[in-house]
């Protein structure tokens, strides 16, 4: 009799584990990049580098990309943000919990092992007692027949690397958060000691049209209108004092810091270099871009679920088996009389769900139609966004060199208008209007150079980091 059932339980375990070959629910491969099997195409439409193919290149070090603006001091900001920024520690933490989960569910292809022990006394009617020691192991494993638990690990492995390329996702938009910033921060600067300038410009204009009036050779209209033009300049002046204290603000935020802790000293004049712009491929984009790595690893994590939700169909093997002693007292608990054992296969299929089982496996293959189309639209805003920033700087580059020469105009016509002012042969009003269009043009040019500042940060964070 216990050959027969040695020889069943051996039969059994050796046929279990040539299906735990099987995994039901599809193999995952990866979806081209674009609906309906369209190509990427060629080339960018800022750009003259032909494609190539894309290889998965979102784990590369990405290094310190900033390092090409050449300020030690948006150096040290990128160091505190990355020690101190919460939304950073708050992706770490969700990339550890993805973690413990993946290794959750690998625990499950092993066998669980469970101890136990206890003693009982029980006291009948007529007087007698009688007690109960007993000591056990006892073990399960589910046999994975049909891949339900490798699926799991699938899933949960890709899960894991999908936070991995979320963290690197936050960790690069906020090292661009920073950046664009400090250089919005430190344009804010050029522009107040630009209207530092203007205002003493203004107060000597001021002083010269009251001498032109004491002197009876100019009307009381022109006093007037420069010290209009004076005070419109002090209250610019303050203005963008407001939007220097927001920016201050925001880099405080940024690195972990309490703004009421948090100062910057003003550094008038632009210092942060501009580098050039490197030929882009769109299959480094795809290559790089965390968030599309991310959206790529979502969707073999869903498809593996598929499989998980196909294997409820088939039956589950489980093997018990459990050994102990039970005696009624400790001194002769170990002893052969008393050892108690048992080994045997439970094989467990619902043969009715009311169609649960079928829902649960709809449900997983359109969670996978899903990440399909967030990982298409991720490559097209990806591609779009290269896009946007290429021509950006592109036109940027132009317009840049357009409103130099818009400066240099105006600041010259302004100069003779005031030039001819004190010769008497204009009135103050044109000078106040010229010497008004040259500041706009000085500050414009200043904005413009903001501008190509934070189009370059949002171009390297299109690109996927690095230059």
């Amino acid at each position: 009799m216990n050959r027969t059932i040695r020889g069943w339980t051996t039969t059994t375990l050796l046929l279990a584990l040539l299906l735990a070959g099987c995994a039901v629910g599809p193999d995952y491969q990866r979806p081209g990049p674009l609906a309906n099997g369209a190509p990427l195409p060629d080339r960018f439409k800022e750009a003259t580098v032909p494609m190539q193919t894309a290889q998965p290149a979102d784990t590369v070090e990405r290094g310190a990309w900033w390092a090409v603006f050449r300020d030690p001091l948006l150096d040290e900001f990128m160091t505190r943000l990355h020690a101190a920024n919460q939304d950073l520690a708050s992706a770490e933490a969700r990339y550890r919990q993805a973690i413990a989960a993946r290794n959750q569910a690998r625990a499950a292809l092993w066998p669980s092992i469970a101890a136990s022990g206890g003693a009982t006394r029980s006291k009948t009617g007529n007087g007698s007692a009688t007690g109960t020691v007993n000591v056990g192991l006892a073990a399960a494993w589910e046999v994975d027949l049909w891949g339900r638990v490798r699926r799991t690990v699938e899933a949960g492995t890709a899960t894991m690397e999908a936070a991995a390329a979320d963290r690197a996702a936050i960790r690069l938009s906020l090292e661009a958060q920073l950046a664009s910033t400090y250089a919005l921060l430190r344009v804010v600067d050029a522009q107040q000691a630009l209207l530092d300038e203007t205002v003493r410009a203004y107060e000597r204009s001021l002083q010269v049209t009251n001498n032109r009036y004491a002197a009876g050779v100019a009307s009381r209209l022109d006093v007037v209108q420069a010290q209009a033009q004076l005070q419109t300049a002090r209250a610019q002046a303050i203005d963008i004092g407001v939007q220097r204290t927001a920016l201050e603000h925001a880099l405080a935020a940024l690195v972990g810091q309490v703004p009421a802790e948090f100062s910057l000293e003003v550094r008038p004049g632009l210092t942060l270099a501009m580098p050039a712009i490197p030929p882009v491929l769109a299959s480094q984009v795809l290559e790089r871009r965390p968030d599309v790595a991310a959206a790529e690893r979502r969707m073999a994590a869903a498809n593996a679920r598929i499989g998980v939700a196909a294997s409820a169909y088939f039956p589950a093997l489980t093997l018990d088996a459990s050994g102990g002693y039970r005696g009624p007292s400790v001194s002769d608990l170990f002893t052969v009389p008393h050892q108690v054992w048992s080994l045997g296969p439970t094989l467990g299929l619902t043969l009715f769900d009311g169609g649960a089982r079928q829902a649960r496996t709809e449900e997983a293959k359109a969670a996978y139609d899903q990440t399909v189309a967030d990982y298409r639209q991720t490559v097209l805003t990806a591609l779009k966004e290269t896009e946007d920033n290429l021509a950006a700087l592109r036109l940027l580059e132009q317009e840049i060199r357009e409103q130099a020469l818009a400066v240099t105009a105006s600041t010259r016509a302004a100069e003779l208008a005031f030039n001819q002012y004190k010769a008497g042969t204009v009135s103050y009003l044109g000078v106040a209007v010229l010497q008004a269009a040259a500041l706009t043009a000085q500050r414009n040019a200043l904005i413009l150079q903001g501008d190509r500042a934070t189009a370059t940060v949002a171009l390297i964070n299109a690109i996927g980091g690095g230059w």
